[in-house]
């Protein structure tokens, strides 16, 4: 009997933090699915997870009330791409893990184990509604900068949603900078690594019946023991380490997403390419400023983009066809877009992405502009990106069984005036101070006394 009471109490300590049910009511609840906000709805989270939002959901005699009379409740943003949590300063190489400068892997580093759930950028952008982020690593030896990560930014140490999610690579300027100046370079590069990773993936297979056959049977772990004995075979003009092969294993047999930074018209076209050779392939586009120049092509290909939404000026020869209207023009075409934050500050300020997205709502207002609709560019920084990394089933909006990642906003999400009030990740209420509130809270209301002498005088 003691026994059993002693099993019952160290059961009920391990019991989840989110073990309850959470009714926010009053609101205008707008779902992150694309469709328009829906005016004095209730949303209902239990046990970590979204069980109902809309107009008509009964809430239980047992959930905890929340009135969001007068507020927005929608789901948290997603940094549809980030350096969260692998930098605090970039200058100080001590604190900055978005980049190993002089180390001897590419494809094989796995940004989970650098992501730091404290650093200060993850608590400014938790204050501002970001709840999860795709976070990729920075090309510093070849064209494959690494592994990313889903993370949440939840005030805890368990940040890591989905470790190896995909891989990254630079191709465009950045590629051909890191292949020796050239983008030719770049992309013989590319079907290289493929190529051996390809070796790195045949192994003898038992057939049915007796026998045996050379079949691509592909580890699930690009850190198997198949893949990284000395018996997998290579040829002797690999350029890869072993890891970095192994690494690509997964990319080159559809397992993990192929996740490739590129910008200009022609570097877009030579990405799609890549599917008639290697046709297993799951690629995402990440920047593409020119891409609503070849948008149809693109659409065609359903390959989801991660687009720069701010890009409004060529800033890059790679990018003279920028504009504003990029996101539109391509939507309009029937590409799946998302927002991202590549080169735009990405290590701090992932918060900026719904702002961005206001920006489009207002652009469709524009004479000869092209926007997007209120309800699309709000799933723009939620659900499509989370589409876009094959997790719009888990995360991103408000359907039932996603993670009950939820905000109350002080108004509508995609203006500037508008603020984070409440923030739900995994049904886990979560604190909004960070260290700029601190800063502000401590010295806005000094005595004079108490000032620096420069501000006495």
């Amino acid at each position: 009997m003691k026994r059993l009471i002693i099993a019952a109490l160290l059961a009920a300590s391990a019991a989840p933090a989110f073990a309850q049910t959470i009714a926010i009511t009053g609101g205008t609840v707008a779902l992150g699915d694309g469709s328009e906000p829906i005016p004095g709805g209730i949303v209902l989270i239990r046990d970590g997870r979204i069980v109902a939002a809309g107009s008509n959901v009964i809430v239980p005699a047992n959930a905890e009330r929340i009135d969001a009379t007068g507020k927005f409740v929608s789901p948290g943003i997603v940094a549809g791409f980030s350096r969260l949590g692998l930098s605090d300063v970039d200058a100080v190489d001590a604190s900055n893990d978005t980049a190993a400068n002089s180390g001897p892997f590419s494809a094989a580093i796995d940004v989970a184990p650098a992501i730091n759930p404290k650093g200060y950028a993850i608590a400014v952008n938790r204050s501002d509604g970001v709840t999860r982020a795709i976070v990729a690593p920075s090309a510093a030896k070849g064209i494959f900068a690494g592994q990313g990560a889903l993370i949440d930014l939840g005030d805890d140490f368990s940040a890591v949603t989905r470790a190896r999610l995909f891989q990254f690579a630079e191709l465009g300027e950045a590629g051909a900078s890191e292949a020796g100046g050239s983008r030719a370079s770049a992309h013989v590069l590319l079907r290289n690594a493929l190529r051996e990773a390809g070796e790195l993936s045949r192994f003898e297979t038992p057939v049915r019946g007796g026998g045996a056959r050379q079949e691509p049977a592909v580890p699930e772990n690009p850190d198997d023991p198949k893949l990284l004995s000395s018996d997998a075979e290579r040829s002797d003009d690999v350029l890869l380490t072993r890891f970095d092969a192994a690494a690509l294993v997964p990319v080159l047999r559809g397992r993990q997403i192929l996740m490739v930074h590129v910008e200009r018209a022609s570097d877009i076209l030579q990405v799609i390419a890549l599917k008639r050779q290697f046709r297993n392939l799951k690629l995402v586009l990440v920047g593409a400023n020119e891409g609503w120049t070849v948008a149809d092509k693109i659409a065609a290909a359903d390959i989801p983009v991660i687009a720069s939404a701010l890009s409004d000026l060529p800033g890059s020869f790679e990018s003279l066809a920028a504009t504003q209207s990029n996101v539109g023009r391509m939507r309009a075409a029937g590409v799946r877009v998302s927002i991202g934050m590549i080169n735009d500050d990405d290590t701090r300020q992932a918060r900026l992405a719904r702002h961005y997205a206001g920006n489009l709502v207002a652009l469709s207002r524009v004479p000869g502009a092209s926007g997007v609709p209120w309800g699309e560019a709000l799933a723009m920084v939620t659900s499509r990106a989370a589409e876009a990394v094959g997790l719009g089933g888990e995360i991103g909006s408000l359907a039932p069984g996603r993670r009950g990642d939820v905000v109350i906003w002080s108004g509508d999400p995609l203006e500037n005036s508008s603020a984070a009030e409440a923030v739900w990740i995994d049904g886990v209420r979560q604190p909004l101070d960070n260290h700029q509130t601190k800063l502000r809270d401590r010295y806005r209301s000094l005595e004079r006394r108490n000032l620096p002498e420069v501000y006495r005088r």
